[in-house]
């Protein structure tokens, strides 16, 4: 059975005339434990289809399964701590007058879970942070270290599912490596499933399975990563996404994909 299956999505903002849709028709299954990609160029709708997913944008029509139960744009406390959101801007997703502590025992006290304190300390590990960290502001901590506590935050309910918003489009080249392994290391310790929305071919094609590649709202083509290593695609659209990458590569032993420099 798919963790996530999604039928005939589609998603638009406003409403009468003034409606526009963004997401048409799109539908994928993910498998428990696998890396599904959203890959395509700013506004194909990408971060619109994660915020069906999330609970975030409400006005869609489809069908949205996740473990076989049907989803309505109403959600149980339940079903939203069974998937979870990491968002691109560490620093604007995490409230500056909170420290971190306070911003990871927040989302305990709304779901009433107990040994708060514990949890908060063990998540803080299992990010690679250390425990003392939670007595600081995010203006105290560098990027990769406020991505970290993002997704801590993300962890800290335990889903099943992580929804990955450009994780490592605002950091450095060298600490985006750094979360990418992180993330990988998690999926495989703690069985998650992710959803991974980037415009960077490189990431996706380190970290997803496969990957859809949307244009105009829709997917035009659903590859699996060596598709990608192999420049194997079918569709122009992802031929033409390939070609504006190359000045990337991604490693067939699974490191973290690395910058190269075309030579004049």
């Amino acid at each position: 059975m798919a963790m996530i299956r999604v039928n005939n999505l589609a998603v638009s903002y406003g409403s009468g005339e003034h409606a526009k849709q963004v997401v048409n028709d799109v539908s994928f299954d993910v498998a428990a434990g696998e890396t599904f990609g959203l890959v395509g160029e700013s506004g194909c709708g990408k971060s619109t289809v994660l915020g069906a997913l999330a609970g975030r944008n409400k006005n869609w029509s489809g069908s949205i399964a996740i473990d076989g139960e049907q989803i309505s744009t109403k959600r149980t406390r339940s079903q939203l701590a069974m998937q979870q959101m990491v968002f691109q801007d560490p620093f604007g997703s995490l409230h500056p007058r909170h420290t971190i502590g306070r911003t990871l025992l927040e989302p305990l006290e709304i779901h009433g879970l107990d040994q708060r304190q514990e949890r908060i300390e063990a998540v803080l590990r299992d990010v690679g942070l250390p425990t003392a960290f939670r007595y600081r502001f995010p203006h105290q901590l560098s990027g990769g270290q406020r991505q970290r506590v993002a997704i801590a935050r993300a962890l800290i309910l335990k889903p099943r599912i992580l929804l990955l918003d450009e994780p490592t489009s605002a950091l450095d080249v060298s600490i985006q490596a750094e979360i990418l392994n992180l993330l990988k290391d998690l999926r495989q310790r703690e069985k998650l499933t992710y959803i991974l929305v980037s415009h960077d071919m490189a990431v996706i094609a380190h970290l997803c399975d496969r990957i859809a590649v949307m244009q105009g709202g829709a997917f035009v083509e659903v590859a699996v990563r060596e598709d990608l290593l192999r420049g194997t695609v079918a569709h122009p659209y992802t031929r033409t996404l390939l070609d504006g990458s190359r000045g990337y590569v991604a490693s067939r032993s699974g490191q973290t994909p690395i910058r190269t420099r075309s030579k004049a």
